[in-house]
């Protein structure tokens, strides 16, 4: 089964410095119907205005993954790190048993736009990770990078969690095939173009959500940009 759900029926937040479009019940968007799919818990897609950004708060068992569009995220945390994360990278955040960060925009007169991907780990109470990782271009070209798992790659980062993250790139011809676990959920998220699932078309904004399939597809993308969680049930 696969069904898709469109970019406008996501629940949207204008905060004025922050504009935030909530694929799954966040914050005071709450959808009964959408609350997550199989682990995966939130994709927000943000837009934060130059010099503003997300104040210092908490987390706590969760593992957080922030996918930079355009603009850069500043990130500082209470483990001691201070980065900045530019499109291509993949930053994987383990909240564990407690930490605390911020984000922010400090490019003046530059929109920062990142997706915030957030999956239930598998085990709870552990010591709070950071990784960060660059992921080229080349790498999703016409297929699909594995960019976030349970095992860490040259271009993954670990998760603790019972789920695997895709990107990629995808114009004409270009196609790719993923085989699947008909007893697991996938997610398919597009973040920019048009794309075909399975034969069923996205645009921007849009996602489709499968379940008992036993393989994807994706081809006929036109400027197309993708994100593929393969997901516990």
């Amino acid at each position: 089964m696969l069904t898709i759900r469109k970019s406008a029926e996501r629940g949207y937040a204008d905060h004025g410095w922050l504009k935030s479009f909530h694929s799954f019940s966040f914050a005071n968007y709450f959808d009964p119907a959408h609350m997550g799919w199989g682990n995966l818990r939130v994709i927000n897609e943000d837009r934060i205005a130059p010099g503003m950004g997300f104040g210092t708060h908490g987390h706590r068992d969760m593992e957080i993954i922030s996918y930079v569009l355009s603009g850069n995220l500043a990130h500082q945390d209470s483990m001691g790190n201070v980065k900045g994360i530019p499109p291509g990278d993949v930053q994987r955040m383990s909240a564990g048993s407690g930490v605390r960060h911020s984000e922010f925009n400090h490019a003046k007169g530059e929109q920062t736009h990142f997706l915030q991907i957030w999956i239930e780990p598998n085990v709870t109470g552990i010591d709070p990770g950071y990784e960060q990782k660059t992921v080229p271009e080349v790498a999703k070209r016409g297929q699909l990078a594995l960019v976030a798992a349970p095992e860490a790659g040259e271009h993954t980062v670990k998760i603790h969690a019972d789920a695997r993250m895709y990107a990629g790139l995808f114009n004409g011809a270009e196609a790719a095939q993923l085989a699947l676990d008909a007893a697991r959920k996938a997610y398919v998220f597009l973040i920019r173009g048009t794309l075909q699932v399975n034969g069923q078309t996205l645009q921007a904004g849009d996602a489709a959500m499968l379940q008992g399939e036993a393989a994807l597809a994706l081809t006929a993308g036109q400027d197309a940009e993708v994100l593929v969680f393969d997901l516990a049930a």
